[in-house]
């Protein structure tokens, strides 16, 4: 992209150049001078004026994939952000206000150059006479102050327009993604009208834009016409007495027309205030500040997860609590309770307002990010196949792995195998679920945290998949998200949370004796499903 820019910024001014030059080349051949030096100077103008054309579509672009490139490793360095930009925003940003501040440079460029047209065209006006120097600058000053005026007002108006923009996609994201909660219920009138609702003030920004520009305008229209009349008038009377020449007479009218050009280019400095708001959104994701990867090593140990005073303001804690190496600790509790939340603080993925998770007696912050990922391992509720291939998403998960997450069933029958593109699965939610529970076999960490990982298979399936869990991951240490009594029994603790506090630390058959905790259990059990 840097050859384009250079591009850009050579063609522009040369193209500015030559645009300056013609009036005076005009004036010249009117006064019998050379005719070869007005063709030269058509030539230049069109052949600058046919690279800027090139260079400003390819720097804008290059521009916009690199903010996009950026704002992306941004947004995956941040990780999950409880109080930061909602997936919509962060979509209308990355799509939206990127490509609006990656036409910022030729806009700029464009500005610049017709200011100092402006300027040039001025100085050829001095220089054929003070006297139209002076009637021209008669009319720049309430040009600077309409122009400034309008940059603040459609910076603001397009700002306001790009937030309900972000507003818009945020809740048009949320519908989608629950799209099938939303027939069941019978809300889609209802859905309409809560997506909808930011229209208003979305057409209120964007009449406010509009209404800036149409003053903008026809204001700039009658500072255009006055400057010329008293510009021309004031030649015309230096032609009537024989100051001007009628070539020199044609010379200041077009530096007139290219003094005033920079008022009228209403369009451009839209440009350049619809590429600063942008800028503006872009920036305010990018300051905000990644958390530091730490430098430390994991000593050998069995994996034993240690958290000291943990707690996420109203929503968690502070507690305690430790699973000794090679154990498997299962979370129970009425929705709501933490478990989740709990179970993101264990591996990173949460950073806790207070306290220190530990493992093998490192604090998790302080681990290395490759450390961190041999360390800690995930599957989730609703996997997402990270890679272009299933191979890619696998990462490595071989025979083994997917036999013991059940998954080499369905994957036989995948028609590409390995090399099958992610974009044409059609799984089911159950068959994702196991192509996440093989990708975690293949890892390989001394933490496993099974986050509601096997809730979409049916009793039968799952009892196979634990089972199989269980022997492939021996010795390893296990946080598991329970919902189902089974899993709770088969754990060699439970962590029994209430409220956000943990209520009891103990084995499932002890606290199985106490209602609440049948109670809690109870309410946790997911609905029947048949097999995926």
């Amino acid at each position: 992209m840097r050859g384009w820019v250079i591009v850009l910024s050579v063609a522009v001014p040369v193209e500015a150049a030559a645009t300056l030059a013609l009036p005076g080349a005009v004036g010249g051949a009117i006064d019998g001078g050379p005719a070869l030096l007005l063709a030269a100077v058509l030539l230049v103008g069109a052949l600058a004026g046919a690279f800027a054309t090139l260079a400003g579509p390819a720097v804008a672009t290059g521009t916009t994939v690199d903010l996009r490139q950026r704002l992306l490793r941004r947004v995956l360095a941040l990780g999950p952000v409880p109080d930061g930009p909602s997936t919509g925003d962060l979509t209308a940003r990355l799509v939206g206000s990127a490509a609006d501040a990656g036409g910022a440079l030729p806009s700029r460029i464009t500005a610049a150059t017709a200011l100092l047209t402006s300027l040039g065209a001025v100085l050829g006006l001095a220089l054929l006479s003070p006297w139209l120097a002076a009637a021209f600058f008669a009319g720049m000053l309430p040009g600077v102050v309409l122009i400034r005026l309008f940059l603040r007002d459609a910076g603001q108006a397009f700002i306001r327009y790009q937030q309900v923009q972000s507003e818009l996609a945020a809740r048009l994201t949320g519908a989608l993604a629950g799209l099938r909660s939303i027939h069941a219920a019978g809300a889609r009138e209802t859905e309409t009208v809560r997506v909808l609702a930011p229209l208003p003030r979305l057409a209120e920004a964007g009449h406010a834009l509009w209404r800036t520009q149409r003053r903008t305008v026809w204001q700039a229209t009658l500072l255009v016409a006055l400057v010329e009349l008293s510009v021309l008038t004031t030649a015309g009377l230096q032609l009537s007495s024989g100051t001007l020449r009628p070539g020199e007479l044609a010379a200041a009218a077009g530096w007139a027309a290219l003094g005033l050009g920079f008022f009228e280019q209403v369009e451009a400095l839209a440009g350049v205030a619809h590429a600063r708001a942008g800028r503006e959104r872009v920036t305010e994701l990018l300051a905000l500040a990644a958390p530091a990867p730490g430098g430390r090593d994991l000593p050998d140990g069995p994996g034993e997860l240690t958290l000291i005073g943990v707690s996420v303001e109203g929503l968690l804690g502070p507690l305690d609590l430790t699973v000794p190496g090679g154990r498997t600790v299962a979370l129970v509790g009425r929705s709501g309770s933490g478990k989740s939340l709990l179970a993101a603080l264990a591996g990173g993925l949460r950073t806790p307002d207070t306290g220190l998770v530990l493992i093998d007696g490192v604090p998790i912050a302080e681990l290395a990010p490759e450390q961190r990922r041999s360390a800690v391992g995930y599957a989730f509720e609703r996997p997402v196949l990270v890679g272009a291939t299933v191979g890619e998403a696998l990462e490595g998960a071989g025979a083994a792995e997917t036999r013991a997450a059940r998954a080499a069933g369905f994957l036989a029958r995948v028609p590409l195998g390995a090399a099958t593109p992610t974009s044409e699965l059609r799984l089911s939610e159950g068959e994702l679920q196991r192509l996440g529970l093989a990708r975690l076999l293949a890892q390989r960490p001394r933490v496993m945290i099974l986050d509601d990982a096997t809730s979409s298979l049916d009793l039968a399936t799952e009892h196979q998949v634990t089972e199989a869990l269980m022997l492939a991951t021996a010795g390893r240490t296990r946080l598991v998200v329970a919902h189902r009594p089974g899993a709770a029994a088969r754990a060699d603790l439970v962590a029994w949370l209430d409220g956000g506090r943990l209520r009891a630390l103990a084995p499932h058959a002890d606290l199985v004796k106490e209602p609440d905790y049948r109670a809690a259990l109870a309410a946790t059990v997911p609905a029947p499903r048949s097999a995926p």
